[in-house]
């Protein structure tokens, strides 16, 4: 069997009961954790510019902001949910899983009416095979410079929608083909809007794709193996199949789930500067350190900090969220790295600009990208250190139940207010007893007729 229709038969032939439990549960956290993102990001400006160019008519439900088309609403809604950089990672290989595959299988579930339990197997799944992709041309995809959120999350979307548009394994091999023929997404666009419209363009194209051939478009059927595939275009510097030969072992011997590689994240910024920002948040309220009392901050990092979060004076809040100096600085200011420490008028801030100029990192291959070593080096002589050895939010530190809703009602709860705000946390919470999704969707979309 082929890598390609291997993937295609473990969407269409997993039986939902196989399951198991802490990954379904798994998929409810990072659906709370999708609805709080996206609607925080609600109302940006940027979303004006995307319904006037794609339209807001249609039944699909956008959430915060009513209902669009089926495509614009996978695009609208994956861009939110990345908007931020708040929403899950996967930590083998940063790819962000729920943004593309979540708006997808949403939007299918809506026209096929499929139960809360098969929208929740359904992105399961969807991640399932995300991750595997990912997985399979890690790191040599992401080290050219693609972006595997982009490039890689469309499959994920097209595998859950597939599943619920109830294709065949060889249909499903094909909307996997036409899903991979458009992935898109350099790295280039990091602190930009480009960046989060990867995601939204990678729900978008799965949702369509898996669409398409089911109403009688074909595709290609071995994206991924050909020889002018998936591996071979995008990934040429190398590819290992052994993750997706390994699916056939997930159901047989019970191996870990990727979601159970998958962390939340409680700072809303790139993931590998986290360990940092654990690190510089101890120190100073362990300490009560006040910034004026700072000489430096040294900190012993994971190569990928560097490679992809080193800028030194970012001049807006989307560009600070990739800058380790920004995160640092305003761990040790504010103790936070939630959205606010993301604005514009904090990129901007002398003080933050100051303190900016104290962080100094140093790679060091042998830490775990979860992992840092930091000192902070105070004025009266103190040298105040610590170790992270795994972040906040890591597989092996994950944010808990209680974290997670406390996140969500500060995200979701100034946008619903509060009453809505809990009602669609329980929604989320009881998803798999529910019998479809419309009253979640109306909910989360702010509309009054579902």
């Amino acid at each position: 069997m082929s890598p390609t229709d291997r993937l295609a038969a473990f969407i269409v032939q997993t039986d939902r009961t196989v399951i198991p439990a802490h990954v379904m549960h798994e998929a409810k956290r990072t659906l709370i954790n999708v609805l709080a993102v996206a609607l925080a990001t609600s109302e940006d400006p940027s979303v004006d510019t995307l319904d006037v160019w794609g339209g807001t008519k249609g039944m699909a439900s956008v959430i915060g902001r009513g209902s669009a088309s089926e495509g614009q609403a996978a695009l609208v809604n994956g861009y939110l949910a990345h908007l931020q950089d708040y929403d899950d990672t996967h930590f083998p290989t940063v790819l962000h899983p729920s943004a593309p595959t979540w708006p997808a299988v949403l939007a299918a579930a809506e026209r096929t009416g499929a139960s809360g339990a098969e929208t929740l197997a359904a992105f399961a799944i969807g991640c399932e095979v995300a991750c595997r992709v990912a997985l399979s041309v890690h790191p040599w995809h992401y080290d050219a410079g693609w972006h595997i959120t982009g490039t890689v999350g469309g499959f994920g979307a097209a595998a859950g929608t597939a599943r619920l548009l109830g294709l065949d394994v060889a249909d499903t091999t094909q909307a996997l083909g036409v899903a991979g023929t458009h992935a898109a997404g350099v790295r280039e666009a990091f602190g930009t809007n480009g960046k989060a419209l990867h995601a939204g363009h990678a729900a978008s194209n799965g949702l369509r794709a898996a669409s398409l051939v089911s109403m009688g478009f074909s595709g290609p059927k071995a994206i991924l193996e050909g020889r002018r595939g998936f591996w071979a275009v995008l990934s040429p510097g190398g590819h290992n199949g052994a993750p997706i030969e390994g699916l056939d072992d997930l159901i047989a011997s019970g191996v870990r789930w990727e979601l159970q590689n998958n962390g939340l994240k409680p700072y809303a910024n790139g993931v590998v500067s986290h360990p940092l920002q654990d690190a510089v948040i101890e120190l100073r309220n362990k300490h009560a350190i006040v910034a004026g009392d700072v000489r430096a901050i040294e900190a012993r990092v994971h190569p990928l900090v560097l490679e992809l979060m080193d800028r030194p004076q970012p001049e807006t809040g989307l560009s600070a969220k990739f800058s380790h100096q920004h995160c640092a600085a305003a761990a040790l200011i504010d103790g936070a790295g939630h959205e606010a420490q993301f604005h514009d008028d904090r990129a901007r801030d002398p003080q933050i600009a100051a303190v900016r100029a104290l962080v100094h990192a140093t790679p060091d291959a042998a830490l775990g990208e979860d992992e840092v070593h930091v000192t902070i080096r105070m004025a009266d002589g103190r040298a105040l250190a610590t170790h992270v050895e795994h972040a906040t939010g890591s597989p092996e530190n994950p944010m808990s139940d209680a974290h997670l809703e406390a996140k969500y009602r500060a995200l979701a709860t100034p946008v619903l207010g509060e009453r809505d705000a809990e009602a669609l946390l329980r929604a989320a919470w009881t998803l798999d007893q529910a019998p479809d999704i419309r009253a979640l969707m109306a909910l989360a979309s702010r509309r009054t007729d579902g």
